[in-house]
């Protein structure tokens, strides 16, 4: 079965808010076998415009990355994130 993973691109606006983010994401992300290939750092912009924060966290499949960000947990998370920063999400197949 092929991973999924989650690609996300992220401005953050309310750096103080974003950490409540972070924090309310630990329950969900563990339920679903999260690890994290990419948080933050720094990009190198090669075409298009870039955002600030890019992450790219692996799932052990395409349905536990989709079941992951619909569930009630991360749902919660994701209120607070659309408060503090400006984005895009999307599931992606592993190889």
């Amino acid at each position: 079965m092929a991973k999924g993973y989650w690609i996300a691109r992220i401005d953050i606006r309310d750096p103080e808010r974003y950490k409540d983010y972070v924090a309310a994401t630990k329950v969900p992300f563990e339920k679903y076998g999260a690890k994290f290939l990419a948080r933050g750092g720094e990009i190198t912009e090669l075409e298009g415009k870039a955002r600030a924060r890019n992450v790219v966290i692996e799932f052990p499949s395409r349905q536990a990355a989709v079941d992951c960000y619909y569930s009630p947990e991360y749902q919660i998370a994701a209120k607070i994130r659309q408060e503090a920063a400006d984005g895009e999400l999307v599931v992606v197949d592993g190889a």
